[in-house]
């Protein structure tokens, strides 16, 4: 529509200036517009006097900045991912962003910044991913400066089945407020289903950003729209690929008492790519036993419709409980919604205050057939009970091919977990349907989980040093399918162990090629239970520390894989010892020597 003097309150030299603006305005200048005017307006007010507005004079106006600073921690890749996304849906609507991992970011600088934003993940029991490490530490110091000028808003990743849930997401919002920061919005800390929360806090930034929520309408639908979105392919988290198994094969020797499949994949049509380093996303089924025995201890109808999703679509009672909810897993947030269907005093008990390590004791290792037994919980509706569920959660799994040697396809390597407790089988979700129920020519739903902080080096001249005893060496195996299709020239040497060498030595065939092709430089192993004395891969490398140290001062990056509780951080104290003997320093020194190869990239961990 053109302005007119007669159809708009200007008069005909402003009509003039704002026909020639206003066609040139793109959509996020405009948004701005509206946020500009409705602050001004917000903060002029006005007093009516009969049909003609008074004008009430405006104070100062302090300009919002349109500059922020996105910072992420992040372990596997997701909260990186959410920046990333969020970063370019600040930058559609006009805002100038910094994007950094906290490790790259000069903390300094903070004192400088008016608008930030925090995305973290939480790593293990409560600590702050690899990438977090430094500035978490530098924030909790007594160097960290005051911060009085600074708006900021936390998006914190997490599992409320781990006691810490979300803990260094709440650390930064904490310390940030202790600093004098103000918050854009309260802290959102999301559960291993991140996207809808994740999206609403999105939201809220850009409103709080914008001056207002009316001035941020436009950006609001965008944000929830591209939150969880691929880049180069339709299938992602929130849409899974159904892809053709190929392969499935036992990795492990007759005789040995580990079951470790080898399971190839095909990605053909999905356009789903992936570099060394990454993740392959699985959503399994449960177990149909523990379905079943479920369904039977609550007396449901198997058939009977429910609602799954907030869309309102439904499926059977059995569908669901095999697809789309978890029930091998018991959380502090879940009891307590259950204990409000039911009057059972007991459980009641249990989730109330005071009760706090009674109810972890009791959630660690068992699950929801346990609780429904243990607490006598027949006879509440299914429609009720499920709808309290939380929503089934993929499976990770460090990715064991290199698409340049297997185009189209993505391999992954996945132990069987069994074992029994409580006088009942329990059973690995994922890693047992992959053992006994998945077969050549049947589907899985996958998606791809780029990991950018495992990365191999920019330079193919770099040497490398791989740790990965057990499942822990599959990325390893990328790794060198990879560099023997670019032709990397650099040195690699690989870390490996297991329980026996004759059973449980998996892809020996491969790495033994690779180290007569020149792909591998060298290979140490250690089978632990060959020997009387239990030998691991920390001990190989305390056997090598002058080579291993030798090939740290030459620029070598070094990479584990694997459990982080045990192996991870056994292997972290051995490199640090080693530093410290073999280079002359004081534990501190070492600590420290660690520390700048994080920061350069040097070091990175794939831990779980």
């Amino acid at each position: 529509m053109e302005l007119q003097v007669t159809n708009s309150p200007f008069n005909q030299e402003q009509v003039e200036l704002l026909n020639r603006l206003l066609p040139t305005l793109t959509e996020s200048q405009r948004v701005w517009l509206s946020g500009y005017f409705t602050a001004i307006n917000g903060a002029a007010g006005s007093v009516s006097a009969g049909s003609a507005p008074i004008a009430v004079a405006a104070p100062n106006v302090e300009a919002i900045s349109k500059e922020v600073t996105v910072l992420f921690g992040s372990q596997s890749g997701k909260a990186q991912g959410l920046a990333k996304k969020f970063s370019k849906k600040l930058e559609e609507q006009g805002f100038q962003v910094t994007l950094s991992s906290m490790s790259d970011f000069k903390p300094n600088g903070l004192k400088k910044v008016q608008n930030l934003l925090v995305l973290v993940s939480t790593h293990g029991e409560g600590v702050p991913p690899d990438n977090a490490i430094s500035f978490h530490g530098f924030l909790h110091s007594k160097r960290a400066p005051q911060l009085d000028g600074l708006r900021y808003s936390v998006l914190s990743l997490g599992d409320t089945s781990y006691e810490f849930f979300c803990q260094t997401g709440k650390d930064f919002d904490k310390r940030l407020g202790e600093l004098g920061g103000k918050p854009l919005t309260p802290r959102v800390d999301c559960d291993v289903d991140f996207d809808e929360p994740a999206a609403e806090w999105m939201n809220s930034v850009l409103s709080s950003l914008s001056a207002s929520s009316a001035s941020s309408s436009a950006a609001v639908g965008g944000a929830v729209a591209s939150s969880a979105s691929g880049a180069e392919s339709e299938f992602s988290r929130t849409n899974p690929f159904e892809a053709e198994v190929l392969e499935n094969l036992n990795l492990n020797g007759r005789g040995s008492d580990r079951e470790t499949r080898h399971v190839e994949i095909s990605l053909e049509g999905s356009n789903l790519q992936y570099e060394p380093g990454d993740c392959l996303g699985i959503y399994p089924e449960n177990h149909p036993r523990l379905v079943d025995e479920l369904i039977e201890a609550m007396g449901w109808d198997a058939d009977e419709s429910v609602t799954i999703n907030k869309n309102g679509d439904k499926r059977s009672v059995r569908y669901a409980l095999t697809r789309n909810f978890e029930i091998t897993v018991l959380t502090k947030p879940l009891l307590e919604q259950i204990a409000k269907l039911t009057i059972n005093t007991d459980l009641n008990g249990l989730v109330a205050a005071g009760h706090e390590q009674e109810l972890k004791s009791y959630i660690s290792g068992r699950d929801l057939l346990d609780l429904v037994q243990d607490y006598s919980l027949k006879g509440i509706p299914a429609a009720e009970f499920i709808a309290v569920l939380r929503k089934m959660p993929a499976r990770l799994y460090s990715i064991s091919s290199s698409s340049k040697a297997f185009p189209d396809e993505v391999h992954v390597t996945v132990r069987a977990v069994r074992y029994e407790a409580r006088g009942r089988e329990r059973y690995g979700v994922c890693s047992v349907q992959l053992a006994e129920r998945v077969k050549a020519g049947e589907t899985l739903p996958v998606y791809i989980q780029n990991n950018p902080n495992f990365k191999l080096p920019e330079s193919p001249d770099t040497s490398i040093i791989m740790i990965g005893p057990g499942t822990g060496v599959a990325p390893f195996r990328a790794f060198l399918g990879e560099r023997e299709e670019t032709g990397a020239e650099g040195k690699s040497w690989l870390f490996y162990g297991d329980q026996h060498f004759s059973t449980d030595f998996l892809y020996q065939i491969e790495w033994q090629r690779w180290l007569k092709d020149g792909v591998l430089t060298r290979m140490d192993v250690a089978f632990s239970r060959d020997t009387d004395q239990k030998v691991y891969v920390q001990h190989r490398m305390l056997e090598k520390s002058k080579e291993l140290y030798q090939w740290l001062q030459e620029g070598a990056s070094v990479y584990v894989c694997g459990d982080e509780k045990r192996m991870a951080h056994d292997v972290h104290e051995t490199l640090a010892k080693i530093i410290e003997q073999e280079g002359g320093f004081s534990s501190e020194e070492a600590a420290e020597y660690l520390s700048r190869m994080q920061q350069q990239k040097r070091y990175q961990r794939d831990v779980y």
